[in-house]
């Protein structure tokens, strides 16, 4: 069951959301069975967000509410000594100690009164999650433009880059977001790989070919994969633009909308994507703190997106003004250069 949607909620601060949550109903007599033998009877409001969000320990949750920054319901803020209510809500801010400043940047391609269209770097993840919160395109875009009510429309990979929509007026968003529902909207992308070995080797220039995949969470979850002997869930269209020096440019045009869905199948056909961090070989994460590893990014980018606006009508298609490094400058790709 989904929860009900709050009839207020406080803004983004620093260009982050704010995320909140709520004391079960079972709370009393969850808390004997979680506070520390001699502790004080409770359960307070930092014992208990100690408790249900474990990434911030105890003490940390008494310096935000003692300096304001955990809100109740009515947006007031919550005592440092003041109790956990069963059924009470609580907003605080996601905080990612000593995040650091990704040196890609975002392109605004085109704006009115519903839309945001955005032209993504490489390596920027879309909004907040895990160890990324400030340097999300939506916590920058929401901080730069003083827009709270911002929201993507549909979804990139962190590692891909590209054409993105935001919607601009909540009023507006169920329209939009219709639109991929439906599969009303054209997608293409463009990507690059390295010419294998076997028969995918010898694919002509135009070739095209009709990629019919069941994608599903493979050995290493979440990571997805092909499944072969399964029926079909994901469509896309792949066409074979040019080939040289030992690479080859493709469009894909996805008729659906898998997680890594363009990424599964071109490995599922033989052409792995050049820069590839998760497929077919999971790269080591950087460490907390460490700076992203700029070189070589997935070649993969959402080059162009048509659609017909579901509020004004029009025909709209918007394209990416960025380029794939291993196509355009080999010599760089194979090099030191950061491309992104």
């Amino acid at each position: 069951m989904s929860r009900p949607v709050p009839s207020w909620r406080p803004g983004p601060r620093h260009g982050v959301a704010a995320s909140r949550v709520a004391v079960p109903s079972d709370w009393g007599r969850r808390w004997p069975q979680c506070a520390a033998p001699g502790e004080v009877p409770g359960p307070g409001w930092a014992d208990f967000l100690a408790w249900r969000l474990p990434a911030v320990n105890r003490l940390q949750w008494q310096a935000r509410l003692a300096a304001g920054e955990v809100l109740d319901a009515q947006g007031q803020p919550l005592p440092l000594q003041g109790l956990a209510q069963a059924g009470a809500l609580c907003w605080y801010w996601r905080e990612v100690p000593d995040e650091l400043d990704l040196p890609v940047r975002h392109q605004v391609l085109f704006e009115d009164a519903q839309l945001l269209v955005v032209d993504k770097p490489h390596f920027l993840p879309m909004a907040p999650k895990g160890r990324h919160a400030r340097e999300t395109l939506l916590a920058r875009l929401q901080a730069e433009r003083g827009e709270p009510s911002l929201t993507p429309l549909h979804r990139l990979d962190a590692e891909t880059a590209g054409v993105v929509l935001l919607g601009r007026r909540p009023a507006d968003r169920a329209a939009y977001q219709n639109l991929f529902r439906s599969r009303a909207v054209h997608k293409t992308y463009e990507a690059v790989a390295a010419v294998p070995p076997g028969p995918a080797a010898h694919w002509p220039a135009g070739h095209t070919r009709e990629a019919l995949h069941h994608l599903a969470p493979g050995e290493r979850f979440p990571l997805m994969a092909a499944w072969p002997q399964r029926p079909p869930n994901s469509q896309a269209q792949i066409t074979l633009l040019a080939r040289r020096e030992g690479r080859a440019l493709f469009r894909l045009a996805p008729s659906t909308g898998r997680t890594h869905q363009l990424r599964v199948q071109m490995l599922a056909l033989g052409w792995p994507l050049l820069g590839d961090r998760l497929y077919p070989t999971l790269w080591p994460e950087a460490a907390p703190g460490a700076p992203v590893d700029l070189r070589r990014p997935l070649q993969l980018l959402a080059r162009a997106i048509a659609f017909t606006d579901p509020v004004s009508g029009q025909a709209r298609c918007f394209e990416s003004r960025r380029t794939l490094q291993a196509w355009e400058d080999p010599a760089g790709w194979a090099g030191d250069a950061d491309g992104a």
